[in-house]
């Protein structure tokens, strides 16, 4: 049982524009003892952007702590017994809202079997962001993390996507600029020249939405240099 008042929180950071953090999400970063963070020079820099904007956290300095999937396995325990201590936690991504595609959910869990409170603190989500930008119906859609490195892990997936027990559904994926092409070349070739979106650094200074046939889409991004986080939509019947 947990015996201290102490919390996990769950929150969520911009996924490019420094003013889409919220006020408890700000609130709570400076608020925790220890802040469990991806990488935490990207959080660093989060963090003292933020102490410039807004001079009341100065003095405010979370002990940060990086947390991702090499050595996950190995901290829980050690962030367990810091909560049970009565410290407060918090986890953050490099981007965007915790756990999703990214280590946090087993540590959620252990917290649950042992009655620490968990709180998540909503915010910037590049998954739904796409989502809105995408003009593909919203009401219905699934998420599906990365796709796999493997062409033939790609075609595979394509293959067994079903929208069962709906009619239709969007479907979103996260992938890497080096595989876009390859994974959209895969894509026409298992579903046929479908209609797709690819949203390129969302809520950034290059921010771009590119929608059409894969052969189109395909065709653009092959002329030029692709960088950038990449959400990648299409619709599947």
């Amino acid at each position: 049982m947990n015996k201290s008042n102490s919390s996990l929180y769950l929150i969520s950071t911009p996924i490019g524009n420094l003013n889409d953090i919220t006020l408890r999400g700000l609130e709570t970063i400076f608020k925790v003892d220890i802040l469990l963070c991806e990488d935490s020079r990207v959080t660093g820099n989060l963090v003292h952007q933020y102490k410039e904007k807004f001079p009341q956290y100065e003095n405010y300095n979370p002990k940060l702590i990086s947390y991702h999937d090499h050595n996950e396995e190995r901290m829980n325990p050690q962030i367990l017994d810091w909560l049970q201590t009565g410290k407060n936690v918090g986890l953050v991504t490099d981007a965007g809202t915790p756990l999703i595609s990214d280590p946090g959910y087993k540590l959620v869990r252990d917290c649950f079997s042992k009655n620490i409170k968990v709180e998540s603190i909503p915010g910037s989500s590049s998954v739904l962001t796409a989502l809105t930008l995408s003009s593909f119906p919203p009401d219905k859609f699934m998420f599906i993390g990365y796709l796999p490195r493997k062409s033939g892990q790609r075609q595979n997936l394509f293959k067994n996507l079903h929208p069962k027990p709906f009619k239709h559904i969007t479907v979103i994926a996260f992938e890497s600029p080096h595989r876009i092409i390859s994974s959209l070349k895969d894509m026409k070739q298992v579903l046929g020249d479908i209609e797709v979106c690819v949203c390129r650094e969302l809520t950034k200074m290059y921010e771009e939405i590119k929608k059409g046939k894969v052969s189109e889409v395909t065709e653009y991004f092959e002329k030029k240099s692709i960088k950038g986080e990449i959400v990648l939509l299409f619709e599947v019947s």
